[in-house]
């Protein structure tokens, strides 16, 4: 049975296609320029800036008066002081600019500061993973759940590990050596939007990942709690997005992250 999309989750996808067709394009461009460092640094830069301006152009189109806050141009205030688009127009940027087909457009809408409905598109093999408050979570037509796995020792967790001018090296060691002792893998994809979706659709068993931006994972903590996970911040707290951290899983597990992560502080 094909899910009930309402008018603002189609605004949001329908945004999402038309971005993502550009994306797609210039992805296979991309794979072409993979000998000059330079001259594909700058194609993803371009790439990046086209998709936010495609996105901001429908949304706006389609809700006049939203703000918006992009990672590429900052925060746009609105007239309709209540509503802020969250986008970012290329998660994974450097899986993008290494020909890798694992990257994501962001889409969140928050509603008198509550995120109420989300989009995580992946131009690359078409899966776009929707929420809307209420209404569930879906990977295209099919609904989402958690994985059901209780038993730490048989889950595969996604995380994200800092890279050279970004984040806690030394925090995410003792962390990655609390939980990857204890379990049965860790995987590390680079692009916390997809990583979120794919717990939601199951195929993580948990998440968990500080130094974000709100962009990187507004989308995604909606998906998460609709597919029936819990999500926190990294250290428990209840405001990811203020936070900059996440964890999350099923409520068995993600208890059990959870008590690594404290266990590494």
């Amino acid at each position: 049975m094909a899910a009930p999309v309402s008018a603002l989750i189609k605004v949001m996808t329908d945004a999402a296609r038309k971005a993502g067709r550009a994306l797609a394009r210039d992805f296979g461009e991309v794979a072409e320029l993979q000998v000059s460092k330079k001259g594909a640094a700058d194609y993803v830069s371009a790439a990046d800036l086209k998709a936010e301006q495609t996105i901001f152009e429908e949304l706006t189109k389609a809700r006049p008066g939203y703000g918006f806050l992009g990672e590429e141009r900052g925060m746009i205030e609105g007239t309709d002081k209540t509503h802020t688009w969250i986008v970012d127009p290329l998660d994974g940027t450097t899986n993008f600019l290494h020909a890798m087909p694992h990257f994501a457009i962001n889409i969140a809408l928050q509603r008198d500061g509550q995120i109420v409905a989300g989009v995580t598109y992946n131009p690359a093999n078409a899966d776009m993973f929707w929420a809307e408050r209420g209404k569930g979570a879906f990977l295209n037509d099919h609904r989402l759940r958690v994985a059901a796995r209780t038993r730490f020792e048989e889950a595969v967790f996604a995380t994200g590990i800092p890279f050279m001018g970004h984040g806690q090296h030394g925090r995410f060691l003792k962390e990655l050596h609390q939980v990857s002792q204890r379990v049965s893998g860790v995987r590390r994809f680079g692009a916390a939007a997809l990583d979120l979706a794919w717990v939601a659709a199951g195929r993580f068993d948990g998440f968990w990942e500080r130094d974000l931006k709100p962009w990187d994972m507004a989308a995604g903590l909606l998906i998460v709690t609709e597919a029936g996970g819990v999500v926190t911040d990294a250290d428990g707290g209840a405001d990811p997005l203020a936070a900059g951290s996440v964890c999350c899983g099923n409520s068995v597990l993600h208890g059990q992250l959870l008590e690594r992560l404290k266990a590494a502080a």
